[in-house]
């Protein structure tokens, strides 16, 4: 099967429609981390992602019948962009579903490249159960967007590039990992030349469908997939990727939304490139790589997989990547409430730079407060801010990795209640589309008082939301009942202790 698979990445025909794109190198990295960095420049594509390549291989082997047809894909995010621009080179009738949710961005830049989009549901399970219905009534060709022998062989040609630009010694390529068409592709003629190349998967740490496979044996549906890296958003790893790759990748690291987003940061300052966070996902996980294993004087290859993002997303990223790069610290300090104990925490802190603060009269003897910190990357120097402040007296929760303070209170700090009341909290996942609130709210028991709702626009699918009810004592063990017949992701806050300090 390997062999089978080299040879068909040998004859793949992709430079009809795709170039050969460089390795940028990274200075800046490379002298942080004492390692040689290279980032494999797939944002350079003419559709800006690496979906081009197997898409337009796919499509190079349809029968005269079947391109007289056309061809079709459900897809929201770059495959989409790639079948379009294959199908018009080669002269062939496309047709795109897409979820309703799909921003709309993307829809343009498919109908702008000449294929036709359907847009139905409100998630990709619909889409895709559309297309199937298509396919019966019209004869079409589904294109899929990993799980295909052709495909998996259009994406091994940026293997081929790389190990062809690369001659010297390379020690490690890393991969992003949705479906898996790409590091199954690459992994194969790799692994088949240079066996000694370590080719490791990076998967978002909420849609790590990878992970959960190798450690099963087998593959796995994930009950729920986070949406921040859509690019990646992939629920199942693809039979045909995971069967040809299970045993030849060396590892797959997980990262989290603040290490794509510092990413994207370190992508732009090296190449001026402004990558989506799924496109950055494969330098997070190398960064992670040399600091978990101590790599040093090693040559390290990640892909910049898409530059496919929403300008309006670009203030989100922003905000978290000095999370990511672990430069900032969200802490919860409890001070005194009297004249002069501002002074004193500032003094505490010394002359570190105070990020953010946010604070707001609420009893008069203590007060809690929403502060972020400068501090250095590593989370020692974080920890170093905590103990001194520990020492002064002062009460400390640190909130970096908590989402619920990143997400909501840090835009909400010190808004409470007049008068104490029982109050539940959740934070949702809403799919970013007209009427979304309005069926909330509709399976919502009409003796339910919502006491608190938060919502930011980060321009991507899904919208981020923080709801507070009042729910009767008789109905409180059935609310998460309600919420699973909604259908959004969400989950429970009431006890996070960013919302008990804050908000309650």
């Amino acid at each position: 099967m390997l062999e089978a698979t080299v040879k068909k990445i040998l004859q793949a025909r992709v430079y009809e429609a795709a170039r050969e794109t460089p390795m940028s190198p990274a200075p800046f990295l490379s002298r942080r981390f004492n390692n040689q960095i290279l980032i494999k420049r797939e944002d350079l594509q003419p559709v800006h992602s690496f979906k081009i390549r197997g898409a337009y291989n796919r499509m190079a082997q349809l029968t005269d019948e079947q391109k007289a047809k056309g061809v079709i894909a459900a897809s929201a995010g770059n495959h989409a962009q790639g079948l379009a621009m294959a199908a018009k080179l080669m002269g062939v009738k496309a047709v795109i579903v897409m979820p309703r949710i799909t921003p709309e961005i993307k829809v343009q830049a498919v109908r702008a490249r000449g294929a036709r989009v359907v847009l139905k549901g409100d998630a990709f399970a619909e889409a895709a159960a559309h297309a199937q219905e298509l396919i019966q009534e019209h004869g079409y060709t589904y294109i899929p967007p990993f799980d295909d022998i052709d495909v998996i062989a259009g994406q091994g040609t940026v293997g081929m590039e790389i190990l062809r630009q690369q001659a010297t010694p390379l020690d490690a390529i890393f991969v992003p990992v949705g479906g898996g068409g790409l590091i199954a592709g690459i992994a194969a003629y790799v692994k088949y030349l240079r066996p000694e190349v370590k080719v490791i998967g990076v998967e978002s740490e909420d849609s790590a469908c990878l992970k959960a496979a190798l450690e099963c044996g087998e593959r796995v549906i994930l009950d729920q997939v986070g949406v921040f890296a859509e690019g990646v958003a992939v629920a199942q790893i693809g039979e045909a990727p995971f069967a040809l790759m299970r045993d030849l990748i060396d590892e797959v690291i997980t990262v989290n939304t603040d290490e794509m987003c510092a990413a994207v940061k370190d992508i732009f300052e090296e190449t001026r490139a402004v990558s989506e966070t799924s496109g950055a996902l494969s330098l997070a996980g190398l960064k992670k790589y040399i600091q978990t294993s101590g790599a040093s004087g090693e040559t390290l290859v990640c892909i910049n997989s898409g530059a496919n993002t929403n300008f309006d997303r670009l203030q989100h990223i922003a905000e978290r990547t000095e999370l990511g790069e672990q430069r900032e610290a969200i802490l919860a300090v409890t001070i005194p409430e009297r004249p002069g104990s501002f002074k004193k925490f500032c003094r505490t802190i010394g002359k570190r730079m105070v990020t953010e603060f946010s604070y707001r009269y609420a009893d008069p003897e203590s007060a809690h407060i929403f502060v972020g910190v400068q501090v250095k990357p590593g989370g020692e120097d974080r920890q170093a801010v905590i103990d001194k402040l520990q020492e002064a007296g002062y009460t400390v929760e640190d909130l970096t990795d908590n989402e619920l303070a990143k997400l909501h209170i840090r835009h909400l700090g010190g808004g409470r209640p007049q008068e104490r009341f029982a109050e539940e909290v959740y934070r949702f996942e809403f799919p970013e589309r007209p009427g979304a609130l309005m069926n909330f709210l509709t399976h919502l028991p009409q003796d339910w008082n919502i006491s608190l709702f938060h919502y930011r626009n980060h321009g991507a699918a899904y919208g981020r939301v923080l709801v507070g009810m009042q729910v009767p004592a008789d109905d409180l063990s059935h609310v998460q009942g309600y919420f699973d017949d909604i259908g959004y992701r969400y989950w429970k806050e009431t006890d996070n202790p960013a919302y008990r300090l804050f908000m309650a």
